[in-house]
Formats: C-alpha cells, sequence, structure tokens
C-alpha cells in the first residue's frame, strides 16, 4: 500500500444499511442471506457467499462499498457482466467503472486518473488484468477496502468452470494482507468452499477462517422436470409445447454445431429467436446479448457461454437441449428463470446418448498425463523459434498430439502454472502472444499430472450426479437442497413444482400389470443376454430390432432377444429402463461407458420370482418431426421412414383437421377438464394431454377403457390416471 493513499470518497455509516439500500437500490429490505456477509466483511472478516442466480449476490459487495473508505475491486470473469454492473450502478449515483480490453487507451488512462483522485468506489476488472504489471503497481498507489471476488468457484479446479487465469488471486490477497475479501458464486458444494478458501489463502498468514454463508437455493418457484426423449424429433415436440405456454426464455445447448441446428428448427417454425456461443465474433456476441436484455427477442439459443451477467427479469422458462456436466451448472443456468418470483418452467430433455458429448469435454478437460507431456515437447520446439502471437484456439491446429481443442487448452494453461511459459493478452482481441520461460522446469509439470488424474475423477463423478438427478426417484427440489447443503429449508411433503412430485401424485408405484410383465422380462432378458459390455442404447436398439454402428460392429443381431420388442415405443422403453436402473434391477458401470447389467434383483424378476414397484413411463406419442437439412429450413408436414414406421393409432388426428360442432364441443369439455386437473397437481396441461390427444378422444369418443387405450396419445400410464375421468366427460 502506498504511504500516502488518496483521500476517500466520503464513507456512508453503517448503522443504517436497509436505509442505504432503499436509498440506492429501491428496495425495502435486504433478501434472506444478505445482510449477514454484508456485516462480516464491515467488520472487517473474510467471507465466501454462496447463493443461486437471481438471489442478490451483487448487493453483499456494493453495499460494503458504499460504507467502507475507499475502492472495492471487483474481479468479474465477463465483459458484458462488468458493463451492465457499471451503467447500474452509474445510474444510481453510485461512482463505478471497470477496466478491461474492451476500453480504449484514453478512456483507461482517464478512468485510472479518477481512481487515483479517490473519485470511484468500485471498479471491476477481469483475472487477466492481474497478468498486468503496470495494474498491479497500480494497486499498490490505491486504499483497496474490499476485495470481492466473483464467479468464485473459478479459482478452484474441483469446480464447474475451473479458469486458471483466477490462480493469480491467491497472490493478491497474500499482497492486500490488511484487506477484507469476499469471495462469491451462484454453486458450490461444501467440497469446492473448501477448495476457494485454501486457493485464496483465507484462514493462513494471519488471516482467520472465512465465514461462509450458504442460502437461497429453494426457489419454489421454478418448476424442475426431466424428459426423456428418444430423438430430436421428440425434443422439438417438447419446445412446442413449452413455448404455446411460456413466451420467453433460453434453449440450451452443449455445442456451438447444436445450437446453430436447433436455432434453424425454431426458425422453421417461425419462433422469433437468436442464437449465441462463444464461435461469433465480440460484437455480434454483445449485439445479440443486448437485444435479449431489452426485450427485442423473446428467445435465445445458447451454449453456456450465455448466462453470466443476464439479469432480465421476466424469463418464464430455461430449457436443457442436452445434459450438463454437472449439478452446479444446471442449477445456475435454470436460475435464469423467475427472477421476478413469478413461475418458471425448467426442463431437462434428457437423451441418454447426449452425455458423451459431456465425456467428451471432460476428456479434454483432464488430458491424459503422456499426451500433455507430447503436447509439451511439440510447444516448446514451435516456441523456440521465438514467441507466437496468436489466438488460442489457433493452438490447436498447430500441435499433432490431439484433435481435442478443449484438451491444448487446458494444456497450455498446465505449462504456464507449471512456469514453462507466459502468457500475455494483447490488447483489443482474444490473442495471447506466447513465450518460453528459460527457468522452467518440467518437472514443475510432471508435479501437476496426479492432480489432473484427481480432478478427472471427481468430474466423472459429478457427471454421475447429475445422472443421478435425472434418474433420482425423489423430490427434485430436495435432491437440490441436498447436493449443496441447505438442508434446513427443505420441502416437508411434495414440493408440488418437479414432475416428480407432480406425477407420483397422479401415477404412484406400483408392481407390473399382466400385459406389462412380458415388457419388463424381455427388456431384463436382453440386457441378460448382453452380458455386461453395452450401455442403454445399445440394449435399446438391440431389444427394438433398430440398427446401429454397434449392433452391425459386434453381430448383436444375431443374439436370440433381437428385434424382441421390436414396435414398442423406443422413449417408452428408454423411461422403463431407468425405472428399473431406480428399482435396483439394472446396475450401470461408472463412466465413460456406463455398461448395462442384470442384477439379482432383476434375475428374479426375469423369471417372476420377485416382483418391483416402478412409477410406470407416460407415454406421449409426439408427432414425428423431420431434421432440417444442414443451413435449410424445417418444414412441417415431411415424415421420415422411422416416424411411418413408428407405432401410433389406427387414424392419428392431423393437426389441421376440422371438427364437427359436437366434435369442437366435446374438445373444449376436455380443454376445461384438463386445465383445473394441471391446476390441481401442478402437472402442465401439454405434459397431461396435447391438443392432438384431446381432438383424437373427441373424435373417437371411447365408451371403454379399452377402447380409450386404442386411441392416439393415450398409454397404460395415461390410461391409469386419467381413463375414469376421460370416460365421464365423453359419456356427459
Amino acid at each position: 500500500m502506498s504511504p500516502h493513499p488518496p483521500a476517500p470518497v466520503p464513507a456512508a455509516q453503517p448503522d443504517s444499511l436497509t436505509g442505504m439500500l432503499t436509498k440506492h437500490f429501491g428496495f425495502p429490505c435486504f433478501q434472506p442471506g444478505q445482510r449477514e456477509p454484508i456485516e462480516t466483511v464491515i467488520a472487517g472478516h473474510d467471507a465466501v457467499v454462496v447463493m443461486p442466480t437471481g438471489a442478490g449476490k451483487s448487493i453483499c459487495f456494493q453495499i460494503p462499498a458504499l460504507v467502507l473508505d475507499g475502492v472495492t475491486l471487483v474481479v468479474s470473469p465477463l465483459i458484458s457482466l462488468m458493463k451492465d454492473q457499471v451503467d447500474g450502478l452509474v445510474e444510481r449515483g453510485i461512482p463505478a467503472t471497470c477496466l478491461n480490453s474492451s476500453v480504449s487507451m484514453d478512456d483507461t488512462m482517464a478512468r485510472i486518473s479518477a481512481l487515483r483522485r479517490g473519485e470511484t468506489r468500485l471498479v471491476y476488472v477481469a483475472p487477466e488484468r492481474f497478468r498486468n504489471r503496470h495494474f498491479q503497481e497500480l494497486l499498490k498507489e490505491l486504499r483497496i477496502s474490499l476485495l470481492a471476488i466473483d464467479e468464485a468457484h473459478c479459482i478452484s479446479q474441483w469446480g464447474h468452470d475451473f479458469r486458471p487465469d483466477y490462480i493469480r488471486l491467491g497472490a493478491m490477497v497474500k499482497a492486500l494482507s490488511g484487506t477484507p475479501v469476499m469471495a462469491l458464486t451462484a454453486t458450490a458444494t461444501p467440497e469446492v468452499r473448501a477448495d476457494i478458501a485454501r486457493q485464496l489463502g483465507l484462514g493462513e498468514q494471519g488471516r482467520k477462517p472465512p465465514l461462509t454463508f450458504v442460502r437461497g437455493f429453494r426457489r419454489d418457484n421454478l418448476r424442475l422436470v426431466v424428459e426423456p426423449c428418444p430423438s430430436h424429433r421428440a425434443k422439438l415436440e417438447r419446445i412446442r409445447g413449452i413455448l404455446s405456454e411460456f413466451p420467453t426464455g433460453i434453449v440450451y445447448c452443449s455445442t456451438r454445431k447444436q445450437v446453430e441446428r436447433v436455432g434453424t428448427m425454431l426458425a422453421g417454425m417461425r419462433v422469433k429467436h437468436m442464437i449465441y456461443h462463444a464461435g461469433l465474433g465480440d460484437e455480434a456476441r454483445t449485439r445479440a446479448q443486448e437485444q435479449f436484455m431489452n426485450a427485442e427477442v423473446p428467445v435465445v439459443v445458447a451454449t453456456n457461454a450465455f448466462g453470466m451477467g443476464v439479469d432480465r427479469s421476466d424469463l418464464r422458462f430455461v430449457i436443457h437441449w442436452d445434459i450438463p456436466g454437472s449439478i452446479e451448472a444446471y442449477y445456475q443456468e435454470v436460475g435464469r428463470a423467475g427472477r421476478d418470483g413469478l413461475p418458471a418452467h425448467c426442463e431437462l430433455l434428457y437423451n441418454y446418448a447426449d452425455v458423451s458429448t459431456q465425456e467428451f469435454f471432460l476428456e479434454g478437460s483432464n488430458p491424459d498425463p503422456a499426451m500433455v507431456m507430447q503436447l509439451w515437447t511439440e510447444v516448446r520446439t514451435i516456441l523456440s523459434k521465438g514467441p507466437a502471437t496468436c489466438p488460442l484456439d489457433e493452438w490447436g491446429e498447430r500441435v499433432m498430439a490431439t484433435d481435442n481443442k478443449i484438451a491444448v487448452h487446458t494444456s497450455m494453461g498446465l505449462f504456464e502454472r507449471a512456469g514453462l511459459i507466459e502468457r500475455t493478452v494483447t490488447s483489443g482481441n482474444r490473442c495471447y502472444t506466447t513465450s518460453l520461460l528459460p527457468t522452467g522446469d518440467v518437472d514443475q509439470l510432471k508435479a501437476l499430472l496426479p492432480g489432473i488424474e484427481e480432478k478427472r475423477r471427481r468430474d466423472f463423478r459429478k457427471l454421475e450426479l447429475m445422472l443421478n438427478y435425472v434418474r433420482a426417484r425423489q423430490c427434485r427440489h430436495t435432491f437440490i437442497l441436498d447436493y449443496f447443503g441447505e438442508t434446513a429449508v427443505k420441502p416437508a411433503g411434495p414440493c408440488n413444482q418437479c414432475d416428480y412430485c407432480g406425477i407420483s401424485a397422479v401415477l404412484p408405484a406400483r408392481p407390473p400389470t399382466e400385459s406389462e410383465w412380458p415388457v419388463v422380462q424381455k427388456l431384463l432378458s436382453c440386457i441378460g443376454r448382453l452380458e455386461g459390455r453395452f450401455g442403454r442404447q445399445t440394449v435399446l436398439a438391440v431389444a427394438t430390432g433398430a440398427p446401429s454402428k454397434t449392433v452391425n460392429q459386434h453381430h448383436l443381431d444375431r443374439v436370440p432377444t433381437y428385434g424382441m420388442l421390436k414396435g414398442e415405443s423406443e422413449k417408452y422403453l428408454a423411461s422403463l429402463f431407468d425405472e428399473l436402473v431406480r428399482a435396483g434391477a439394472i446396475s450401470l458401470g461408472p463412466s465413460p461407458y456406463h455398461v448395462a447389467g442384470i442384477t439379482p434383483l432383476g434375475r428374479d424378476v426375469a423369471w417372476r420370482r420377485s416382483t418391483v414397484n416402478l412409477q410406470w413411463p407416460v407415454q406421449v406419442m409426439a408427432e414425428a418431426l423431420p431434421l432440417p437439412d444442414e443451413g435449410k429450413p424445417w418444414k412441417k408436414g415431411r415424415k421420415t421412414k422411422s416416424a411411418r414406421r413408428a407405432r401410433t393409432s389406427p387414424a392419428p388426428v392431423k393437426p389441421e383437421i376440422t371438427l364437427s360442432v359436437a366434435e369442437k364441443r366435446l374438445f373444449e369439455d376436455l380443454k376445461a377438464w384438463r386445465h383445473d386437473e394441471s391446476a390441481r397437481t401442478g402437472v402442465p396441461g401439454f405434459i397431461i394431454f396435447s391438443n392432438r390427444a384431446l381432438k383424437a378422444i373427441a373424435i373417437a369418443r371411447p365408451d371403454s377403457l379399452s377402447a380409450l387405450e386404442d386411441v392416439y396419445g393415450v398409454g397404460p400410464a395415461k390410461l391409469d390416471a386419467y381413463g375414469d375421468a376421460i370416460l365421464r366427460i365423453v359419456d356427459a
């Protein structure tokens, strides 16, 4: 610290925090969990704050910035997030600024001068800024009253979004020995919270252990749903249903290619939307985010690059097209819905095949030690000719050891942490200048490799826990609260805000009926015949007689059970498979292959020596929707061969069919019943019955349960749950 720090902006007194909150931010009172960490850092203690998106984390450091003498230094990983927060603070009359690569040199110098004059309360910087020696010198001149580290999970390699640039913050905390530190994150398990404190040096070298505050994970206004989807067509049908009830929200995809593909599908449906991923230029991403934030566009299809700083309160849905890699990532993303406290729908469209995408990401984030050493040999050879200036992605093209660019990114971070290279950011673009460090010792790199192996184990465990969430036979809100350790606020009974609690109320677990027993036995028999060598997708392909690369490669069409369940809905069998896993009849091996095996209980069930209670899957027959060709608009009406082969009712009703007066009257009665049933159970109407299914019922006018079961969109589970009610309406 400078012996003569600049004169501070006159500080507010800490005896009226609520009054300050009302004056500057317009809120009459603090949200649960905000006041305690505010009082902690004002008193000079360190704090780790874990609050999900929408719970008001920013207030936790913005109020202390108005109370404490000096400057609050805020570390934030996203330029757009800095800009939004700074703009909001300035509008409220709070002197704040940011320093990042988007600011011109003249503006940067002017902002630094204002900092030196003590005219700024908060300054936002990216973690990369700590590479800059001039910035490090500037900090020595300032009176830093609070160091706030947002998205603090990025410093933990056990977190879901580790970023090497956060590692330098530990040295920053050490240099600011008398300055309180507040580390904030939306999602962190107890293990990650402990690692955040350890990486920052909190509780070390004279600092007291930080106080930890975990609050706000119970979001009763979010309806959490996991919907098994056997195909992209089924996923698109789900999106159509959700968009018919909820107009504004985000569709998350795992890859850039999938974002563009889903965007093409929505364009074919004439849904006004935009796409967002890291492959777009800075200007395009900024324009897209501004359009969405200004409510010019109701729907965005995006990778997880979109989200930090998204503070639009009226999002009514968040859809995950692909399964996320961890519960932390999932809950951070769904937490962007319903920030106004009103109901919002959060649905994960689950297809087991999508797990392989996350496994690819995990392989890249945790590369094999031999590959790391081979990459180091190549990088050292390239840099021996002199420093290289290029975007990080370009290194993936220069090296030969792997074509997984994520593995290259990870390895470059390891080389830097080991002191083998130095990377500096080129102002105004995404380029790094990378140089060899003459003092580098390759043994330092080798010492990091066991940690990568441990991180690999933990990351795959996180994916396993995400799959446990998908398969869980319990309230999803309770599962989330248990995971994050906020157990004191768990619902005492059914939450009525998740698919499990809603469906279990009308579809209780029960043993198979006589007509269902053969399906269970054949599926278990198929798994037994495959001898624990293949995963779920291959099991279902063999059971239904569907062609696949694995089936052909291993000649599985010669297995006696091949095609034994031909004609059954793949979606129905996939859901039944998951139910048998939950019941303990099927076992799944560890990542990355998840091979399916039959347990001793499963063998007894297959021979009907034992039974199992299952929550029987709801058979929802989705309208077959063709996938678009690359770059071509999606068009309704064209059926694929597989769609024509799918088992449907004898005379499916087309969406454009004209109903008679009597049929229309019955259709409206059925819709009214569906609305009442949805209000009573909390199950969305389009899950109970689609409009197309209700039209089919209105035309067929079934007079018995057996006749109703033959109608389009009515399966055994729906027949059990709603059959009697439907027949009463038809007979009225």
